[in-house]
């Protein structure tokens, strides 16, 4: 027999706790890994929709909408609200992945599409879209953009949460570019470009230059450089008198440009090469 359930006297009689019903949690907010809501800024980039600056330049312009009130910039958005840019349906699922990273091999002068507000970003709309496999219509963006005139080896991604985590992770990262420059570099120019000094005083951490072969009156050079863009590179030769008629880079951390990957060409990246550039050395 059960034992009694005690009554204090006077008093009503006690019943046994009981647990209080667990509620249900959405497929996408259990995919997310968070039940609370989140900056809309941060759902749109995460779903490849476009990166956190190009959301808040929406938000800015009045062009997004949260259930049917103007967004600002500490909006916050839960599994099923109803966002619109410019009057029409954002499709984004929480927590969904927008697709992996590919390294291409973009030729000299081959666009690589409008750049966004944020420098460090370009969005691609032509040139190499046009050969990038289609995510359920999602754009891509470039992870530090060579200069249009340039080329060489390019990532790129439809997932905007890991391009902003590239785009961090690649100023640690050494890389090399082929730099071609009229002449032969004299001594004094190798030196100061070895010393790595921008025209704005900031000292890039050169690896090394060397030369690397040439045909007529055009001479190679190899540079190895941490965390340096086409830009800066371009700019760290001409500073030292060198007259730059093309940049290539050839390799991204552990990323190597391979010869079997032709020109327009690209690749998928691994899960584990993704994993190296993230978190390089481990």
């Amino acid at each position: 027999m059960a034992p009694a359930v005690a009554r204090r006297r006077g008093g009503p009689r006690t019943r046994p706790r009981t647990r209080a019903p667990t509620r249900p949690v959405s497929r996408d907010a259990a995919v997310s890994g968070s039940q609370g809501p989140e900056r809309v800024q941060k759902f749109l980039s995460r779903a490849g929709i476009a990166s956190r600056r190009e959301v808040e330049t929406w938000i800015r312009a009045g062009r997004l909408s949260v259930n049917g009130q103007p967004a600002t910039l500490g909006a916050r958005v839960r599994p099923g609200d109803q966002i619109q840019l410019d009057g029409r349906a954002v499709h984004a699922r929480a927590g969904a992945s927008a697709g992996g990273v590919f390294l291409c091999h973009r030729s000299p002068g081959e666009p690589l599409g409008e750049a966004t507000e944020a420098a460090a970003t370009t969005s691609l709309r032509a040139g190499l879209l046009e050969r990038l496999p289609r995510r359920s219509g999602r754009r891509f963006i470039a992870v530090s953009p060579m200069p249009r005139a340039d080329g060489g080896l390019e990532l790129v991604s439809a997932d905007g949460g890991l391009t902003e985590k590239l785009q961090r992770a690649v100023h640690t990262l050494t890389s090399e570019f082929g730099v071609r420059v009229r002449g032969e570099l004299s001594e004094l120019q190798l030196q100061q470009i070895l010393h790595g000094t921008l025209d704005s005083g900031e000292h890039l951490s050169v690896e090394r230059c060397e030369t690397a072969g040439g045909e007529a009156a055009n001479r190679w050079y190899t540079l190895a450089v941490r965390g340096a863009s086409g830009k800066q590179v371009r700019q760290l030769f001409e500073r030292s008198g060198a007259l730059v008629s093309r940049i290539l880079r050839t390799r991204l951390g552990a990323l190597t440009l391979e010869r079997t990957l032709k020109r327009g060409q690209f690749r998928e990246l691994a899960g584990e090469e993704v994993r190296a550039l993230l978190n390089p050395g481990h």
